[in-house]
């Protein structure tokens, strides 16, 4: 540039060297905004060049590819109760039998759309096979791509022939096993199984839970008293009821028993002899009569004992099952590698998208999200916050415990290079249900607020999000750093403490022993049904002999009450029960003797509340004549008087049972599934019933919800009709006292 200054400063200007002006002024101006930008990037946050994966995450079919592309079978790292990593080997062998290129992935439900999903990784993988889409129950999806094979009509036959328990590698084995028969085949037999399950040959379930082993221990127990009993009390009763029937003819004499044959001496060893004789038609010696009497008493005893020693010995036969499923033991390494893979891309970068959900999080929410992170670490009393969006499963390494598993991350975080204690705040996202938790680890943060107190839209999402595919998480992790700027810091670093620890698959999947568990309770009641049966057989044998003899027939009468809060209750029961329970609370309240002053306070607040609802008259509520209260109305009187007579008793539980309230009192949260169609899940409260089966059998828990009565004989669940209190009721007893109150028109 400046042999051009020197080459022009002698000679008059020309329009060349006014174009030579003006590209050097242009090249300045790039040469300043090249500089600009470098600059930009120097000053730019260090994550932006540490962690491109995060600022930029690869889309879920690229990741899945990609795995492909290194290993055909793809088993993800989320399922380890479930589908360990380690089965990889076994399916890749059934795999092989399909006679064509194929594709496996294994997912967690949800994770995917299936059909859709698996195109897409063909369009990424570049390859044309069969692609098969399972999680943890079985096949879900298959498609074939470039290849012969027919991959819907197998995975209809797979579905319709076997349950829903036989485990994905049961389910894969029978798909490779259509498939290998050839398309013509496939598809008979697809109808022929679609056609069977239509006609209710449904298949028979592989494996049992603990209720049912439970059941099974307790019918052993049963059978091993009350069998052995039944036949060593039975055969002397019968035998003496035996004695009290009247003779139809009478006997004859025996063969041989004449007059003569008699002596006068009847009692004597000779007379004896004369009798047997006369009875048996040959001679028998007193000591052959002695010891068939004695083998005649024995023989009872001896058929008991047997009869037991065959119980006990065929039982375990019977019974043999010893897991709850199909899933195989995993390894350590099964079991930890999520957790390090979380724990190392959290090392790099505060916030972790899993790679094989769908994206909820877009680039700019991603930036945002950084930006709200390092504001929030610099600020007074603030720290560290690490963000995990991945799905929490019973099936993985922490059985869906979120607590639990940010614990895990953090203890695998703190043996990182240069991190030390890894403190701060875990906020766990999950990208299925949406649902959102924060755990506080070693700052000055109300670690209480931040488990209990975060706005429920944030922690569960409103309708909107409910509705939409990303369940708004970026709209709601940015209010969640907004809750966490607003929260008051404290004097010393709090914690969430330490999680409980869930059963190890082991235990989880394998059934108590047969003799176990209920098998104790089984032998007495085994012990009393025989008694029971004895005193049955007993009376029947008595009645009829009283009818051989008196030609009276007997009355026998029997009686069974059963009480149970139904799911379906009418209008009238509901009436019944409200009143039923408002009279019994004002009764209690009336009669306090020694309950402590907090606990009667609560307990006029909870009958006061029910009180407004009626506008004070009890008595409206059992007569016929009565005002109209709407069910809903009848079910929040109901459960305020029962929660006010649970008060005085000392029990100040705030949460009742959400499936259906007449249940009682809740025993603990849990995430469950309650709709009857869908797939998101609720965090609940329970009681123990409900707890049982969310548990042991969650397809139950919608037949067990509370509904209402509603307009023209249809049914609504309780806390759906528009405004009734029970819309706050999740929220806690007291809560629905606080509604009813605010809007009561007696306040």
């Amino acid at each position: 540039m400046l042999t051009t200054l020197r080459a022009t400063a002698g000679r008059p200007p020309t329009d060349h060297t006014a174009s030579g002006v003006i590209r050097l002024l242009l090249s300045l101006c790039g040469l300043t905004a090249l500089l600009l930008t470098a600059a930009t990037l120097v000053a730019a946050p260090a994550r932006a060049a540490d962690a491109p994966a995060a600022s930029r995450p690869p889309a879920q079919a690229a990741h899945l590819a990609d795995r492909l592309r290194e290993n055909p079978v793809h088993i993800t790292d989320q399922l380890p109760r479930a589908v360990p990593r380690s089965m990889a080997p076994d399916f890749a062998q059934l795999a092989e039998r399909t006679g064509v290129p194929t594709y496996v992935l294994v997912l967690p439900g949800q994770s995917g759309s299936g059909e859709d999903l698996l195109g897409a990784v063909h369009d990424r993988l570049g390859r044309d096979g069969l692609f098969v889409l399972l999680d943890e129950s079985g096949v879900r999806k298959a498609a074939a791509y470039g290849v012969r094979a027919p991959a819907e009509a197998a995975r209809t036959t797979t579905v319709f022939e076997l349950p829903y328990d036989a485990g994905p590698l049961r389910s894969f084995e029978r798909f490779v096993d259509v498939v290998a028969q050839g398309t013509e085949k496939a598809e008979a037999r697809a109808d022929a199984a679609r056609e069977s399950f239509r006609e209710g040959n449904e298949p028979e379930e592989m494996y049992i839970g603990p209720a049912d082993r439970r059941n099974q221990s307790f019918v052993t127990g049963i059978a091993l008293t009350g069998v052995p009993l039944t036949v060593l009390l039975l055969a002397p009763c019968v035998r003496r009821a035996r004695r009290r029937f009247p003779r139809a003819t009478p006997l004859r004499p025996a063969k041989g028993r004449t007059a003569k044959g008699r002596t006068a001496k009847g009692r004597t060893a000779k007379g004896r002899t004369t009798k047997a004789v006369a009875a048996t038609g040959r001679p028998t010696s007193p000591r052959t009569t002695a010891g068939r009497s004695v083998l005649r008493r024995l023989l009872i005893p001896g058929l008991a004992l047997a009869t037991a020693a065959a119980i006990a010995v065929t039982a375990p036969l019977v019974f043999d099952q010893t897991k709850r499923g199909a899933a195989p033991l995993p390894g350590h390494e099964d079991m930890t590698a999520r957790v390090e893979r979380v724990a190392e891309g959290l090392a790099q970068d505060p916030v972790y998208v899993d790679p094989e959900s769908p994206r909820v999080l877009d680039e700019a929410q991603l930036s945002r999200l950084h930006d709200r992170i390092e504001r929030f670490g610099r600020s007074e009393g603030g720290g560290p916050v690490y963000v995990t969006v991945v799905p929490h499963l019973p099936e993985d390494e922490s059985a869906g415990d979120e607590e639990l598993f940010a614990a895990a991350v953090r203890s695998q975080l703190s043996k990182a290079d240069g991190f030390g204690e890894a403190d701060g705040v875990y906020v766990v996202a999950d990208p299925l249900d949406g649902y959102i938790d924060v755990f506080n680890h070693g700052l000055r943060l109300d670690s209480l607020r931040l488990l209990f107190d975060v706005p429920e839209f944030i922690s569960y999402g409103d309708d909107r999000s409910h509705e939409a595919d990303d369940h708004l998480l970026g709209e709601r992790l940015d209010a969640l750093m907004t809750y966490l700027d607003e929260s008051p810091r404290t004097d010393e670093p709090t914690s969430s403490g330490e999680p409980a620890r869930p059963l190890s698959p082991e235990a989880e999947n394998s059934l108590p022993p047969l003799y176990a568990t209920d098998f104790w309770p089984g032998l007495f009641v085994g012990a009393v049904a025989a008694l029971l049966l004895l005193g049955l057989v007993a009376g029947v044998l008595g009645i009829v002999a009283a009818v051989l003899r008196r030609r009276t027939p007997p009355v026998l009468r029997t009686q069974a009450l059963k009480l149970a809060a139904p799911s379906k209750p009418s209008e009238a029961y509901l009436r019944r029960t409200a009143g039923t329970e408002l009279s019994a609370a004002a009764d209690a309240l009336t009669e306090i003797d020694d309950a402590g002053w907090q606990a009667v306070a609560l307990a006029w607040e909870r009958f006061d509340a029910a009180m407004f609802l009626v506008d004070g008259d009890i008595e409206g509520l059992s007569s016929p004549g009565g005002p109209h209260t709407d069910p809903a109305t009848l079910l929040a009187v109901t459960v305020l008087a029962r929660a006010s007579r649970n008060a005085l008793d000392g029990d100040t539980n705030d949460r009742c049972c959400a499936v259906n309230p007449l249940h009682g009192p809740a025993a603990g949260r849990r995430h469950v599934r309650v709709p009857a169609q869908g797939n998101r899940r609720r965090r609940l409260s329970l009681c123990p019933l409900c707890l049982d089966a969310a548990t042991n059998a969650p397809h139950e828990l919608p037949e067990r919800m509370l509904t209402l009565p509603g307009p023209s004989g249809t049914r609504v669940p309780y806390d759906e009709p528009a405004g009734s209190p029970l819309s706050v009721l999740g929220d806690g007893i007291n809560r629905l006292a606080d509604k009813v109150r605010e809007t009561s028109p007696a306040r």
